[in-house]
């Protein structure tokens, strides 16, 4: 059974670990899958800001052209390699007229309609003074003719209006988006977007590469931060109802092993209580055994001392035997309401003594009783329990004390009735099991000891004070001694 039981533990554990995996990796591939949906709208928002900027540079352009300008020709041209594969070629000749330098002009200002006019001359008749830039390059990685002819407008553009990072930056911003900007100028030439996803989980970001002038191989590098706090939050839902079914099933497996372990228990406890029932009750029935055999001897009948030795252990043995089906009743009872009381008014002093001197008192030990109550005191409650409840805690002190064991009995007047004290000098009780002393058959330590007991006594004292309306508590300390407090109300 003990093994099945520690299988079931294993697998329990086990399956445990495996949902937690299972919730963590569902978990993980959730996060991956938000991350790369942010990055998918980055990219398109990256995109449409370039496309924003590039118009603003356009109509930057366009504002200045009475003293900038800038007069370009495209070519391009097909052709075969001498492998017999087709080529593409792109010619761009710009000429770059500064209108100001021309005429000589300082200051920022709009030409006058005559300086426009002497311009006009100017350019036609020196044509050579003008600033031409000019490129030549191989396109034919090119996806298509369009993809070509847009690489020479955007050459015309970057030289009509340089591309900086303050101006995308700024465009950006507008659009929410926290980035780090950078231009660079790259080995190769490249015709779409290249996107370098995350690599951290904490800290993720992404790097998006665009040309912005594919025929000088200029690029602009976006490295985007993504926002953990966002993806959290949209995972929101996900987040709250996986946590949910996360710690529901770790409940209920933490409640079947809890079960188990406490039916296991109960388990060892009935099978430590009903072989120590077994015990306790051999010696009153052996006893009862060997005065039923006197009984049949003759010669031992005759002598009245040894036939009355042989009654007075009989009505002992007798005794114990009620005593501990009293207590299997009782202890039974669900409801302390299930208890029948016989109440009556009764001298407490006159019951203690009558209790010191029915108690059996071990050889091996001297036992000194002090009665303290007053002589003169009257209680009301169920007589025969009283007695139960004091026979017991009288015989745990003398049980678990040394050689030389003092009870002190003795009594307090409380707010609301009488509190009934029994001391003692004995071993004590430790401090972790004083809150477990009255639940049924606890032993502590003395369960690993050689002192007899079924774990009845204190949890039928309990329960007969309960029935009466009152508490009891205990105040102990180990090899010094405990004292237990009965509160009645009267």
């Amino acid at each position: 059974m003990e093994n099945k039981i520690k299988t079931l533990y294993i697998l329990s554990i086990a399956a445990i670990l495996a949902f937690l995996a299972m919730q963590a990796y569902w978990l993980y591939t959730r996060y991956e899958y938000s991350l790369k949906d942010y990055e998918d709208r980055a990219e398109i928002a990256v995109a449409n800001a370039l496309i924003e900027y590039d118009r603003a540079r356009s109509r930057k352009s366009s504002i200045q052209s009475d003293t900038f300008r800038v007069m370009s020709s495209f070519n391009m041209n097909h052709d075969i390699d001498s492998l017999g594969k087709p080529i593409r070629k792109v010619t761009v000749s710009t000429k770059i007229i500064r209108g100001k330098d021309l005429l000589r002009i300082k200051g920022d200002r709009k030409l006058t309609p005559k300086e426009m006019t002497a311009l006009e001359k100017i350019i036609l008749d020196s044509i050579e003074k003008t600033e031409t830039k000019r490129a030549t390059l191989d396109v034919t990685s090119a996806p298509s003719d369009g993809a070509a002819w847009s690489s020479m407008k955007n050459f015309e553009l970057e030289v009509q209006s340089p591309f900086t990072v303050e101006g995308i930056d700024s465009i950006l911003k507008k659009e929410n988006i926290i980035a780090d900007v950078s231009l660079l100028v790259t080995d190769s030439m490249s015709w779409k977007p290249i996107s370098t996803r995350h690599s951290s989980l904490i800290h993720p970001r992404i790097k998006i590469t665009t040309h912005y002038s594919e025929l000088e191989h200029k690029a602009v590098v976006t490295d985007c931060r993504i926002p953990v706090s966002e993806i959290i939050k949209e995972m929101g839902w996900t987040l709250l109802l996986a946590f949910i079914l996360s710690l529901f099933l770790i409940l209920c497996l933490a409640w079947q092993i809890k079960t188990i372990v406490k039916l296991t228990r109960l388990d060892k406890m009935r099978n430590s209580f009903i072989t120590t029932m077994i015990h306790e009750l051999k010696r009153p029935i052996t006893t009862l055994k060997m005065c039923v055999s006197g009984i049949d001897n003759e010669r031992m009948m005759e002598d009245p001392q040894l036939r009355h030795e042989m009654a007075s252990e009989t009505r002992i043995a007798l005794d114990n035997l009620a005593a501990y089906f009293s207590k299997l009743r009782d202890i039974t009872f669900n409801n302390v309401e299930q208890i029948p009381l016989y109440i009556s008014s009764f001298n407490l002093a006159n019951l203690v003594d009558e209790v010191t001197h029915s108690i059996t008192l071990p050889s091996n030990k001297h036992v000194k009783f002090e009665n303290q109550i007053p002589e003169d005191l009257e209680i009301s409650a169920d007589r025969t329990h009283m007695t139960n409840i004091i026979i017991n805690l009288i015989e745990n002190a003398i049980k678990y004390s040394g050689e030389n064991v003092t009870v002190v009995i003795s009594t307090e007047s409380t707010a609301d009735g009488i509190g009934i004290k029994i001391a003692d000098n004995g071993n004590g009780i430790p401090a972790s099991s004083q809150n477990k002393i009255f639940d049924r058959f606890y032993r502590g330590n003395a369960s690993s000891t050689d002192i007899p007991g079924m774990g009845l006594g204190l949890a039928y004292v309990k329960l007969l004070v309960d029935a009466h309306g009152g508490d009891i508590s205990v105040e102990s300390t180990e090899n010094i001694g405990s004292t237990f407090t009965i509160n009645l109300p009267q």
